[in-house]
C-alpha cells in the first residue's frame, strides 16, 4: 500500500485543527476546578476514550448512524450548540461551583467527562463531519486506516496535552482559575451561538457555515 503523503498531511491538519487539543486544554481546565489531580487525570483518559470510541463509530459507518435514527448533520450541530450553552451558563454564573460546595463530603463531583469534553467538544459535529468527509475522499481500507491513525494519533496528543495542563492549576491558584472560567464560559457560549447558526445555516436560514 503506498502512502498518499499529500493526503495524511491534510487529514492530520483537518483532525488536529478540528478538535484542538490546545484551545481544549483552559476549558478542561475549568470544568474540572476543584477535582484532584488524579480525579483530573480521570477524567482526561475517561473523556479522550469515549471520545475516541464515538469518532471510531462514525468513521465506521459514517452517516448512516445518525439517517438510521432520523437525525441529519446540521440538528446534531444544533443540538449540540444548546447544550453547550447550558455549560457555557454554568460556567459564567458560577452554578457548577455552588452545587459542588452544597453537596456533602460523600457524594461525588459532577463528571464532565462524557458531556461536555467527549461530547461535543472533542466528538462534536466537527469532528464527526471531518472523519467523514476525510475517510469519503479516499473510499476503502486506505483511507480509513489512515484516518483512523491519525484521529488516534490527535487523541493521544489531547490526554496528553491535558494531563499536563493540572499543573497550571497550582500555578494560578483558585481566583486564577475563577477568571478564566468566566472568560472561557462567555468564549463558549459564543461558540455554541456558532453552532447554531451553522446548523441553522445548512437548512437555508442565514450565512453558510464559516
Amino acid at each position: 500500500m503506498e502512502l498518499d503523503t499529500a493526503y495524511m498531511i491534510t487529514a492530520l491538519v483537518t483532525m488536529f485543527v478540528v478538535i484542538d487539543p490546545i484551545g481544549i486544554a483552559p476549558l478542561f481546565l475549568a470544568l474540572t476546578t476543584g477535582m484532584t489531580t488524579a480525579a483530573r487525570r480521570r477524567v482526561a483518559i475517561n473523556a479522550t476514550v469515549i471520545a475516541g470510541i464515538i469518532l471510531l463509530l462514525f468513521a465506521l459507518f459514517g452517516e448512516a448512524v445518525l439517517g438510521f435514527i432520523g437525525i441529519s448533520m446540521p440538528a446534531f450541530r444544533i443540538a449540540g450548540g444548546i447544550l453547550l450553552f447550558l455549560t457555557a451558563l454554568d460556567m459564567l454564573f458560577e452554578r457548577r461551583s455552588k452545587r459542588r460546595e452544597d453537596r456533602t463530603e460523600g457524594e461525588t463531583i459532577d463528571d464532565p467527562s462524557v458531556f461536555p469534553l467527549a461530547i461535543p467538544l472533542i466528538a462534536g459535529p466537527g469532528s464527526i463531519a471531518s472523519i467523514i468527509l476525510l475517510i469519503g475522499e479516499k473510499p476503502g481500507g486506505e483511507g480509513l486506516v489512515m484516518v483512523l491513525g491519525i484521529t488516534a494519533l490527535t487523541l493521544i496528543a489531547l490526554v496528553l496535552i491535558l494531563l499536563a495542563s493540572s499543573s497550571l492549576d497550582r500555578l494560578i491558584g483558585k481566583k486564577g482559575i475563577d477568571v478564566i472560567t468566566r472568560i472561557l464560559g462567555m468564549l463558549l457560549a459564543a461558540l455554541s451561538v456558532q453552532f447554531v447558526l451553522d446548523g441553522l445555516a445548512a437548512f437555508g436560514f442565514g450565512p453558510g457555515p464559516t
